[in-house]
């Protein structure tokens, strides 16, 4: 079965959702010690937002990933970097499950063929915590370049932006 992508619905999804951003892992995601009917309350504004959204990315029926996009634009995130036309903001969060592993390059071409590429995105945004190594490693080989290293409101993030085709 191929990769699969659909809206993130935050009450059918709050199981997966506080499974996976509960876990220690997720502390760069920031909602490790949020209680569950606030990740819901957040998810399901974030869903009424025209400049946002959040996916859930499945791998033969099983989610592996939470992408959610925001637009440079509107989002107080645009303003901390130089907005290009074309930008599209992303945060991601793979999933710790045997069935990612070893295909996280795959997930994310997949995403990004499937939502960036066709909202008409020039380049990709993410501004992962500057402390996190791993993430920043990851979007390192997949060919993000870092820009700026920024102290947010909620933390120091590492701005890095990949140019699409």
């Amino acid at each position: 079965m191929p990769l699969t992508i659909r809206d993130l619905k935050p009450s059918a999804d709050i199981d997966l959702l506080c499974d996976w951003l509960h876990d220690d892992r997720a502390q760069f995601w920031g909602m490790v010690e949020k209680p569950r009917g606030e990740i819901e309350e957040i998810y399901t504004w974030l869903q009424e937002q025209p400049h946002l959204a959040a996916y859930i990315v499945e791998l033969d029926g099983d989610p592996v990933a939470l992408f959610q996009t925001w637009d440079p634009e509107v989002d107080e995130l645009g303003t901390f970097y130089d907005r290009r036309p074309g930008d599209i903001g992303v945060h991601l969060f793979l999933a710790d499950t045997p069935t990612r592993k070893g295909r996280t390059e795959e997930v994310l071409e997949f995403f990004i063929e499937e939502v960036i590429s066709k909202s008409g995105a020039r380049r990709a945004v993410v501004e992962p915590d500057a402390s996190n190594e791993a993430s920043l490693a990851r979007l390192d080989d997949y060919g993000f370049k870092r820009g700026p290293v920024v102290q947010l409101p909620h933390k120091v993030a590492q701005y890095a932006f990949l140019d699409l085709p």
